[in-house]
């Protein structure tokens, strides 16, 4: 693989499907920086697979400028830049509020525009890059109760599109995956909350959310790392501005 020799920077990296894409990474001899908020987990990723990590809110634009020139002097410039930090919070529209809003889309698509701008300058001059963003099945579909994690991540896809055409003659390839529900932290506080709110058990709690999955399962954490590596491949370079789903078969 032509990334083993690259330094590649994972955004939410510290868990899920962050840390699963940070350790693919590194087992192809990528050597990795993550990127989140909590430092503690970031130290005890970072440590047991044997990266560094840097503290940053991908929402704060200043935050993401400064860590990315402390990324860029320890390691080099940037040559993959995977931006999976997001959240996800249901809310009905009729009780969504500018806080709620703000919130999603700061952290699912503000975020990915800010760390992307840190990074293709020194893409553009060294004439490489690849970009993968980890959107969501709610890029390519709607879903009711997350319409402002639907558009967050809708605006993820456009913007994946439109720079995959803005450089495709710079040997920069800016791809998405789209995981649909699958086994993190998030998916298990999203269990939580059916079940504080319908009283249901978790399996039936859990069973409401992957009914729209035609496996009837969670997605696992490496498989959406394996669509993330299979993408950085170089026999790859030809694929750029794609919305991968990775749902069992959910989006057709």
């Amino acid at each position: 693989m032509r990334v083993a020799s690259r330094h590649a920077v994972v955004t939410g990296g510290g868990s899920g499907i962050g840390a699963a894409i940070a350790e693919a990474l590194v087992a192809a001899g990528t050597t990795v920086t993550i990127l989140g908020r909590g430092e503690s987990q970031l130290a005890e990723t970072a440590g047991r697979l044997n990266c560094a990590y840097q503290v940053a809110d991908v929402s704060e634009p200043e935050a993401v400028r400064i860590a990315f020139e402390a990324i860029a002097e320890r390691h080099g410039d940037v040559d993959v830049l995977v931006n999976n930090a997001g959240n996800a919070e249901a809310r009905p529209f009729a009780k969504t509020d500018d806080a709620h809003w703000h919130s999603m889309i700061g952290v699912n698509l503000h975020g990915v525009y800010y760390c992307t701008r840190a990074v293709v300058p020194a893409m553009l001059a060294a004439g490489y890059g690849r970009i993968v963003n980890v959107a969501s099945t709610a890029g390519v579909k709607g879903y009711s109760y997350v319409s402002a994690y639907c558009a967050a991540k809708h605006g993820v896809i456009g913007l994946t599109r439109a720079l995959a055409a803005e450089f495709a003659k710079s040997n920069i390839t800016v791809n998405a995956v789209c995981p649909g529900y699958a086994r993190t932290a998030l998916v298990d506080r999203s269990v939580d909350k059916i079940v504080a709110a319908t009283g249901r058990s978790r399996d039936e709690a859990l069973a409401e959310l992957v009914k729209s999955n035609p496996q009837g399962r969670l997605i696992e954490p490496e498989e959406v790392a394996a669509a993330v590596i299979w993408l950085l491949d170089e026999h790859t370079s030809s694929i750029t501005g794609q919305a991968i789903a990775v749902a069992g078969g959910e989006i057709t």
